[in-house]
């Protein structure tokens, strides 16, 4: 063997092996080819051959999966990428520390966790301030984990009920487009929120608590004029908002209120030359210091891993494009243009 090649092993009990490794060792492939190391699995070890800092850094990702299997968590692709980036990264949090952070669990008994850093970061965040503004990309679990923070005060009697609302504006369509009366009109544009509670809490209880006023989904409209206290609000599509409109749902908070703000500022339906409320609240309010702000990246993406992949192709071209604006405008100054 080379001088300069490392040999480890790790112990990884037989009944976790499938979980670890994935189908088809799909996981150990993955940690083989982004660290550049060899796996080699035998009588309940793992062996890692490769240069030292390669070699460690596989073992400290082998470990921290195998310790979320050994809890009863299935191992994700997206758990292995996660392991990878935090060793890559250096980074003293591990997969298990994240882990630990038990919100609720859904109607079926599965618990609902962060699964990255800046989503554990994010919760922790709504659990010191009274407003809280996540921001970040399709799929990073801004809307699912308030909504699971929102639950879970409600049931531990912290508020006494939840307000869900969220500007109706989509892709370009109009309300008057769509038959039926107004809450017809207006429930697609809800149904997000609805799958959610309808996932956390069960049809029957968000159906029961719905009736009681106990749970209210509405569209931001419904907001004006209206004093909110003692209540769990989340603004859901927050970059879909006006400067008004976002002043006006600022004004409603009241007593004993929790407030969290969503939004993709990368995604909006306003129409063109509309400045985005969101836009305008996170450069007026930032200086607040009992405001709490949480930008999640493709980092913290969650969904599919094709999405992580789809969402950072898409922020590489928005550079890009912002880079060769800003230097076709410095070119055309230069020029007296």
């Amino acid at each position: 063997m080379s001088s300069n090649i490392l040999e480890l092993q790790t112990d990884l009990p037989a009944e976790h092996e499938r979980n670890v490794f994935g189908q088809f060792d799909e996981h150990l492939k993955l940690i083989e080819r982004t660290l550049n190391v060899t796996l080699v699995a035998r009588d309940g070890r793992l062996k890692i051959l490769g240069n030292e800092p390669s070699a460690r850094r596989a073992c400290q990702v082998i470990d921290q999966l195998a310790a979320l299997a050994k809890k009863g968590n299935t191992i994700t692709t997206q758990n292995v990428n996660y392991g990878l980036a935090l060793v890559l990264e250096n980074s003293t949090e591990t997969l298990e520390e994240i882990d630990r952070d038990h919100i609720c669990n859904t109607i079926q008994g599965r618990p609902i966790r962060p699964k990255t850093l800046g989503q554990k970061q994010y919760v922790d965040m709504i659990r010191k301030y009274m407003l809280v503004f996540g921001i970040g990309p399709a799929g990073t679990g801004k809307t699912y984990l308030a909504m699971a923070m929102a639950v879970t005060a409600f049931r531990n009697e912290d508020v006494s009920r939840i307000i869900l609302t969220r500007p109706a504006i989509e892709a370009g369509e109009k309300l008057g487009f769509l038959p039926g009366d107004l809450q017809s009109k207006v429930d697609p544009y809800l149904r997000p929120l609805y799958d959610a509670l309808y996932q956390i809490m069960g049809p029957d209880s968000f159906s029961k608590n719905m009736e009681r006023g106990l749970i209210e989904v509405a569209p931001l409209a419904y907001m004006r004029g209206r004093t909110l206290d003692n209540a769990f609000i989340i603004l859901d599509e927050a970059q879909n908002t006006t400067p008004a409109q976002m002043k006006m749902f600022l004004t409603r908070i009241g007593f004993g209120s929790k407030v969290i703000i969503t939004g993709d500022a990368s995604q909006k339906d306003l129409p063109a030359n509309t400045q985005s409320g969101l836009d305008v609240a996170m450069k007026v309010l930032r200086k607040i210091p009992d405001i709490g702000f949480c930008e999640l990246t493709s980092k913290d993406v969650v969904r599919h891993p094709l999405v992580q992949k789809i969402v950072q192709a898409y922020d590489d071209y928005e550079k890009k494009a912002k880079s060769q604006k800003n230097r076709r405008r410095n070119y055309d100054r230069t020029s007296g243009i």
